[in-house]
């Protein structure tokens, strides 16, 4: 992977990314993302954020390579905190878990205020990140899921108008995604088949266990093995 041609998944990101726009990639690693659009003119500026001295250092030494200094500044900071109030148009943050993705936003939340899009890619847990998105009233407009080297990786697109895709089956929708549940493309099917064959197994292995928290845990096991029974394919 290179700036000129990504891996499959920050493609998929890369096509959500609003032209001409003002584009804050946070965990940036190389910055390839935002030198990817760079170099096909679709932003108009471009912020590589990145907390640790390794990543920020390689981010900006791939800026310098492809002669994007001018457009796009790397940052090293936590987070949001490496963006000024109202600076970025559409921030996308790729690659991380859904509960750190989720704690990156709630507590940047003030930098949010002039961006219209949000595409999220996390590893795990993306059910915690709709789950922020719909409190925070930011709309999911698209989604995806696919599979690149033996791993299977979700897109989440948000805008901050719209209408939500939810119906009255939300907590399904929000554990699979309205969208990816509709379509059930082969990608969605193996990762689901395998989440509940784990389920079933971390079942099993808690046949014995005793306590509030044992029981909470399987009824939990239990609602989302019922939930994946009844809604896939």
């Amino acid at each position: 992977m290179n700036s000129e041609k990504l891996s499959q998944r920050l493609e998929k990101v890369s096509h959500y990314v609003l032209e001409g726009s003002v584009l804050a990639d946070i965990g940036s690693d190389h910055a390839y993302l935002p030198c990817h659009l760079g170099l096909k003119g679709k932003i108009k500026k471009g912020i590589a954020g990145e907390i640790t001295e390794g990543p920020y250092l390689s981010a900006k030494e791939q800026v310098e390579l492809d002669g994007l200094s001018e457009i796009i500044e790397v940052r090293k900071g936590d987070g949001l905190s490496v963006l000024k109030e109202n600076e970025a148009e559409v921030i996308t943050i790729c690659g991380m878990g859904g509960s750190l993705i989720t704690s990156i936003l709630e507590s940047g939340k003030e930098k949010l205020g002039s961006a219209k899009r949000l595409v999220l890619q996390p590893n795990i847990g993306a059910q915690n990140v709709r789950k922020w998105l719909l409190n925070e009233n930011w709309v999911l407009s698209a989604e995806e899921i696919l599979k690149e080297d033996g791993k299977i990786y979700e897109v989440l697109v948000a805008d901050k108008s719209g209408e939500q895709p939810y119906t009255s089956n939300t907590e399904a929708e929000l554990l699979f995604g309205p969208f990816l549940l509709k379509s059930q493309n082969d990608a969605f099917k193996e990762k689901w088949a395998g989440e509940v064959k784990q389920w079933k197994a971390i079942l099993t292995q808690m046949e014995r266990s005793q306590g509030i928290v044992a029981d909470q845990k399987r009824k939990e096991l239990v609602k989302h093995i019922n939930l994946a029974e009844e809604w896939i394919d």
